[in-house]
């Protein structure tokens, strides 16, 4: 029991690394570093090449891969142990499935060429294993009894889904290199409501840079991808900060982190258009959207179970 609990925090550590290592690999544009999968032309160490491709984008990539492999391998332990010793075997059964499908999504993200929809899907699938490990982490530990915490759960589930939601759709705006869309703040190129083409910037079938009859993607696509994920946030900002403020008189330790990374995702956020999206704060936003949604699944367990942390 001691070894599963042990392996479980070692795996939540290791996927949110996985998680903002991969984003720094996709920010720092070595996406495709490697061609093909899983080695690096054709070796497993990366090695320069005759077409001169640089080759610290090769190690970045398959620094991602080494990384997301020894995460694989934790986490099918995980589940073993869990159904050997009957801790929440069904969870860590979801774990594994998705385990799988990420491998697949890694493997689709080289070999189709950066497609967007299976970058952000690749995204996804790594926030949804991290946020299933913090459930997993949470059911091994003590908790107070707090049934009072129960009337939450409304708040705490729609700042859940929003969070989802926005990066969804900061995954997409990633995917489609549109984080530039908009160099200007409060506004969009001068606008409140700039000219956009919601049609072509949503559509999920195309190529990277292409619209779904293969043509050049539109500044007003990419600015529709910018405009939206600034709304959205708008629209976190709100419900996430109801929910923290909720949520203060019954978990205040857990309200007070949400409303610290609320405040710091939203600063983020607009230092990476103000300084024109430098790769440190780009990575950052990423890291920090990851803990935000670490601290809504906490609020999210206690809430639904009837609890309140011990610590």
């Amino acid at each position: 029991m001691r070894l599963l609990r042990h392996i479980a925090l070692a795996a939540l550590c290791l996927t949110f690394v996985v998680v903002v290592v991969g984003a720094y690999v996709r920010l720092s544009d070595a996406g495709l570093g490697c061609p093909d999968w899983p080695l690096c032309y054709g070796k497993p160490i990366p090695a320069q090449v005759a077409d001169g491709h640089p080759v610290h984008k090769q190690w970045k990539e398959m620094g991602h891969r080494y990384l997301a492999g020894t995460l694989g391998v934790l986490l099918l332990l995980l589940g073993f142990l869990a159904f050997r010793y009957r801790q929440a075997p069904s969870l860590a059964a979801a774990i594994v499935l998705l385990v799988f499908l990420q491998a697949a999504l890694g493997m689709w993200t080289v070999t189709l060429l950066l497609k967007p929809a299976i970058v952000t899907a690749h995204l996804l699938g790594g926030m949804t294993i991290l946020a299933l490990l913090v459930w997993y982490n949470l059911l091994h530990r003590t908790h107070a009894a707090a049934p009072e915490a129960r009337a939450l759960r409304a708040p705490a589930a729609l700042a859940l889904a929003a969070v989802a939601v926005q990066i969804g759709l900061g995954g997409w705006v990633s995917a489609n290199y549109a984080a530039l869309a908009c160099l200007d703040l409060p506004l969009c190129r001068g606008q409140v409501v700039p000219p956009m083409d919601f049609a072509n910037a949503f559509h999920v079938v195309r190529e990277l840079g292409q619209t779904a009859q293969g043509e050049l993607l539109t500044n007003e696509a990419l600015t529709a991808i910018h405009w939206t994920h600034r709304m959205f946030a708008l629209v976190v900002l709100v419900v996430t900060g109801w929910a923290a403020l909720r949520a203060r008189r019954i978990l205040r330790a857990v309200s007070t982190e949400i409303l610290v990374l609320l405040a710091l995702q939203l600063g983020l956020g607009i230092a990476n258009v103000a300084f024109s999206l430098p790769l440190p704060l780009a990575a950052a936003h990423n890291a920090g959207a990851a803990l935000l949604l670490l601290a809504l699944v906490v609020l999210n367990f206690f809430s639904f179970r009837g609890l309140r942390p011990s610590w």
